[in-house]
């Protein structure tokens, strides 16, 4: 068995700048380690339901013990070292902001970088910390080279921070955008193909793809499509900002070209932290969104000159990586998936109930999507919290609308318990 000093050593290496290792609670993380070797010879199927070992991790959070939260899908909070992390950094670079952040600090990014792209699975020359999934994905849309005509496939589904993206180069550019309007949820990875190819022309030069759509939680098959745009010689960008860290995958499976994550969602670090992935042979045509003194260099860090930022951030990134590993990312997506199905279950039957979301593995994670008939979703969402605290997204995006539920690691059986005990009372009760 290992001792608490090599876990400590392991979790703290390669987090930042070597000299401002951020400090640690040896006791919640040495409970981690040894609830993970206690369920090593689970797989995690299996250890997904297995409380004993997620009442450990539930631990490591600081989650409000008044509200249950179940819009994690937004932002996610961050476990209490990765808070410390970064509050630690934040007092160093205090000290003498000037020095510590940009003689000291600043030489940390590199090992960050690295700790990325073996999450990702691709090279460190792949990926650029920014500070959301929402600039990372601007910086390709803005980025690329279009002209007048050239056409982009994209849904409208998609996030609307990117939608408003697109539609601002087709007012600036004259390029086409060529709209999907996704029926959801579909459970059939050669109708999401379909729909797609369907749309492509010789004109098309960018296809769009959300990998998870954020309002109800569907997965689509991002590879096959990509395969199919390829095919045709179409590029590749992937909205990956609800997958990375969520679902146990590779970038390069994904066969995108650009992609953009949000890493204060599912990886739960600190807030206003992201990811670009640009894949390498593509990063020289690629403009930066804040130029640098030569856009066309064929070098990943044009995308970081984003003149003043957190450092504290970015170091305190590395926490949240080791956290994630701590767990492993398969065991962390069958958990979420579990918790996902434990409520859905326990729903999806009852009258005036209706699920928004497949609860078919390939298709849903951890986010879903329910609505009551007779009620719109604000009123759903008013009545959980009123009455029950519960903390839900209400959506009303193009054809959807519903009640986000989205729960996380430190969520409980019985918090869930509390929704199902909710939304049995709205299906038998009309509310005004």
């Amino acid at each position: 068995m290992r001792t608490r000093r090599d876990f400590l050593r392991k979790v703290g290496a390669a987090t930042g700048a070597a000299t401002l290792l951020p400090t640690f609670n040896p006791l919640k993380a040495q409970d981690i380690l040894l609830a993970g070797e206690q369920i090593a010879h689970l797989s995690p199927l299996q250890a997904a339901a297995d409380e004993d070992y997620w009442a450990s991790i539930q631990q490591a959070y600081t989650a409000s013990t008044t509200i249950i939260n179940l819009n994690n899908g937004g932002v996610s909070p961050q476990p209490t070292i990765v808070q410390e992390a970064q509050d630690r950094y934040t007092r160093i670079a205090n000290e003498a902001p000037s020095y510590y952040m940009w003689r000291i600090m600043d030489q940390g990014r590199e090992p960050i970088r690295s700790k990325l792209a073996d999450l990702a699975g691709c090279s460190p020359e792949e990926i650029a910390v920014n500070r959301n999934a929402t600039e990372a994905l601007a910086t390709i849309i803005f980025g690329l080279t279009l002209r007048k005509g050239d056409e982009v496939v994209l849904t409208r589904q998609d996030y609307p921070n990117m939608i408003q993206a697109w539609k601002q180069r087709e007012i600036r550019d004259e390029i086409k955008l060529k709209w999907i309007n996704l029926d959801l949820p579909i459970e059939s990875d050669e109708v999401f193909v379909q729909k797609f190819t369907e749309q492509f022309t010789a004109k098309t030069k960018v296809v769009y793809i959300t990998h998870m759509i954020n309002w109800t939680g569907q997965i689509l098959p991002v590879r096959k499509i990509a395969d199919a745009a390829h095919a045709r010689g179409i590029e590749v960008v992937v909205d990956a900002a609800h997958t990375f860290a969520h679902l146990d995958y590779k970038l390069p499976d994904l066969g995108a070209d650009y992609a953009g994550t949000s890493l204060h969602k599912w990886l739960c670090a600190p807030f206003g932290s992201g990811m670009l992935y640009v894949k390498k042979e593509k990063v020289k045509g690629l403009y930066p969104l804040f130029p640098n003194v030569d856009p066309k260099i064929d070098d990943i860090r044009k995308f970081e000159v984003l003149g003043t930022r957190s450092f504290a951030i970015e170091q305190a990134i590395g926490q949240a990586i080791n956290f994630q590993n701590a767990i492993g990312t398969k065991r962390k997506e069958e958990r979420l998936r579990y918790l996902k199905n434990y409520w859905c279950d326990k729903v999806k039957d009852l009258p005036r109930i209706k699920l928004n979301t497949s609860l078919k593995s390939d298709y849903s994670c951890a986010l879903a999507n329910f609505t009551v008939e007779g009620m719109e979703p604000g009123a759903i969402e008013a009545f959980l919290f009123n009455k029950y605290k519960i903390h839900t997204s209400p959506i009303v995006w193009e054809n959807i609308k519903g009640v986000r539920v989205t729960p996380h690691v430190y969520t409980t059986l019985k918090d869930l318990d509390r929704l199902v005990e909710a939304i049995t009372y709205l299906s038998k009760n009309k509310i005004s």
